[in-house]
C-alpha cells in the first residue's frame, strides 16, 4: 500500500477514516500538538497537497462536521486529567498510577450470543479491521469536554466478524479487575469490575469506535490503554477504558454507574443539555484547556447521524 502523506486538518474534517495504514502514514504527533507551527513551516508548499490529501482523509461517509472554531484539545490536557475508577478519584493522580497497568500482551475476548465467539490482540485488531483517524468531541457528565483525535477499529466491524445472532439485542463490555495493581478496586463498596453496555444498534453505528491511539501515537495507560471504548453522543462514563471483554445478550446489562447511582447515571446517557444532572445543569461545559464555559449540544452534536436511533423511544429511556 503506497504511503499517504496527510495534512491535519481536522478542524475541518473532524472524521478521518484512514483503512489499514501504517503507524508512519498517520497525522505525525508534532502536528496535533502545534497546528500554527506545523502550517508556518508547510507554508506554500502544502498548499499543493491539500487536494490528494482532502480526498485521502474524506472516505468516511457521513462525517459529522466540527464548527470552524473548533480545535484540539491540548494532549497535555487530556493526557493529565482523566477519571480512571479503577485506580483512584483523584483524576491529576491516575497519570502516574497508571505506569502499572502493563497493556501488552492484551486480549479482548467476544463472546455470547454470536456465531464465532473470538479472542481478538490488539495488532490484530488492527491488521484485521484497518485502523481509522476520528476526531471527536468528549463530553463527561461532570460538565467537562474535550475535543480529541483518536485512532482505532470501528466496533461494528469486529462484532460482524463474530456473527451476532438474532436474539443479541445489547452489547455488555468488562474492564479489567485486579486489586492488586487497580487500586481503586480495593474499595469493596462499589461494583468490580466495571460493566457498561449498548443496544446493538448502537454498538454497530459507525460513529462507535474501539480506540486504540490518539493524537497519532499509542493510547496511553491513564486514557484506557490498549483498547477503549468511544461513543462519542453519550456521556463519558459509557466510553469503558481497558476493554476486557465485549458480550452480546439478549438482556440489558446491569452497568456499573447505573448500579451505583440509577437516579443520577442512566443506561442510555445520551448527552442532553436540556436534562440537568440531579446536582448540577447540563446545558453548559467547560473544555480542557479553556476558560469559558459554551453550550452543550444535544447528543453531543452528532444528532444527524443518531437521533433516529432514539425514534419513537420514550424520552425517560433516551435520556
Amino acid at each position: 500500500m503506497p504511503r499517504i502523506t496527510l495534512i491535519n486538518f481536522s478542524w475541518l474534517v473532524p472524521v478521518n477514516r484512514l483503512r489499514a495504514l501504517a503507524s508512519d502514514g498517520i497525522t505525525p504527533e508534532w502536528v496535533y500538538r502545534s497546528r500554527r507551527r506545523f502550517l508556518a513551516a508547510a507554508g506554500a508548499g502544502a498548499m499543493t497537497i491539500v487536494a490528494g490529501a482532502a480526498k485521502a482523509v474524506a472516505r468516511y461517509d457521513g462525517a459529522p462536521r466540527l464548527a470552524m472554531d473548533e480545535t484540539l484539545s491540548p494532549f497535555e490536557e487530556v493526557s493529565s486529567y482523566n477519571n480512571f475508577y479503577e485506580y483512584s478519584t483523584d483524576k491529576k493522580a491516575i497519570r502516574q498510577l497508571a505506569e502499572n497497568l502493563r497493556p501488552y500482551p492484551w486480549q479482548v475476548e467476544v463472546k455470547g450470543d454470536v456465531a464465532n465467539p473470538r479472542n481478538f490482540g490488539v495488532a490484530e485488531l488492527k491488521s484485521l479491521f484497518g485502523v481509522e483517524e476520528r476526531i471527536y468531541r468528549l463530553r463527561c457528565v461532570e460538565g467537562w469536554s474535550a475535543v480529541i483525535p483518536w485512532l482505532g477499529v470501528p466496533l461494528g466491524r469486529v462484532l460482524g466478524a463474530c456473527s451476532p445472532l438474532a436474539r443479541a439485542k445489547y452489547v455488555r463490555f468488562v474492564g479489567p479487575c485486579d486489586p492488586s495493581r487497580f487500586y481503586g478496586q480495593r474499595d469493596r463498596r462499589l461494583p468490580w469490575p466495571y460493566t457498561e453496555g449498548l443496544t446493538i444498534e448502537e454498538a454497530t453505528h459507525p460513529l462507535t469506535l474501539l480506540a486504540t491511539g490518539m493524537y497519532g501515537k499509542t493510547l496511553p495507560n491513564q486514557n484506557g490503554a490498549p483498547v477503549r471504548l468511544v461513543v462519542p453522543w453519550k456521556y463519558g462514563y459509557k466510553s469503558l477504558k481497558s476493554v476486557v471483554s465485549i458480550e452480546l445478550r439478549a438482556e440489558r446489562p446491569e452497568t456499573f454507574w447505573t448500579r451505583v447511582s440509577p437516579e443520577e447515571y442512566s443506561f442510555s446517557a445520551n448527552v442532553d443539555p436540556d436534562v440537568p444532572h440531579p446536582r448540577w445543569s447540563q446545558a453548559r461545559e467547560i473544555r480542557l484547556g479553556e476558560m469559558r464555559k459554551r453550550p452543550t449540544l444535544p447528543f453531543n452534536g452528532y444528532a444527524p447521524e443518531v437521533a433516529h436511533l432514539y425514534a419513537g423511544v420514550a424520552a425517560t429511556e433516551r435520556r
